[in-house]
């Protein structure tokens, strides 16, 4: 599948304006650290697929994507989080993506920061191309180092060609 023709302008963001916090005296615990981030990180998300008008519910979207992270991370390795959910509140499968240049703190599997967010969210019954598509973007930052031309990107139009980069 062309991932390249998921995604559309308005649903690319390229600076989060979420950031880590600076270190608290008491310091928090790592994990409520690490939420304070993720909660930042997954309201811009949803904020940035309600505005591109493909949602009708960003909050209950907002607290789908915070429910499927509390499952488990999707934070993976080399700066890159693929958070996703099948909801009730997408009408049909959609695809975001946002960088955070410096990183923010998003337990990624490696322990490092995550850089590069990818947001898919499908209807509840559509669990075949979701799941593809999940895979094949795994597969594809294990396989080639298109990472370096998504950090590069300087516009939406960058983007989805770093996404065709992908492969089928």
């Amino acid at each position: 599948m062309n991932l390249a023709r998921l995604i559309r302008p308005e649903l690319v963001k390229l600076e989060l304006k979420t950031k880590n916090p600076p270190p608290e005296d008491p310091p928090l615990p790592p994990e409520r650290y690490a939420w304070m981030v993720k909660e930042g990180v997954l309201s811009e998300l949803a904020d940035l697929i309600a505005a591109g008008g493909r949602v009708g519910k960003p909050n209950k979207l907002y607290q789908d994507l915070l429910n499927r992270e509390k499952k488990a991370s999707t934070g993976l390795v080399r700066g890159i989080a693929i958070p996703h959910v099948r909801t009730v509140h997408a009408r049909e499968l959609i695809f975001g993506f946002a960088r955070s240049t410096p990183g923010v703190e998003f337990d990624c599997l490696d322990g490092e920061p995550a850089h590069l967010f990818f947001v898919i969210l499908a209807p509840p019954y559509d669990d075949t191309l979701y799941l593809r598509i999940y895979k094949q973007m795994a597969t594809a930052f294990h396989a080639t180092d298109v990472r370096e031309e998504f950090l590069a990107a300087k516009d939406a139009g960058e983007v989805i060609r770093a996404m065709k980069l992908m492969g089928d």
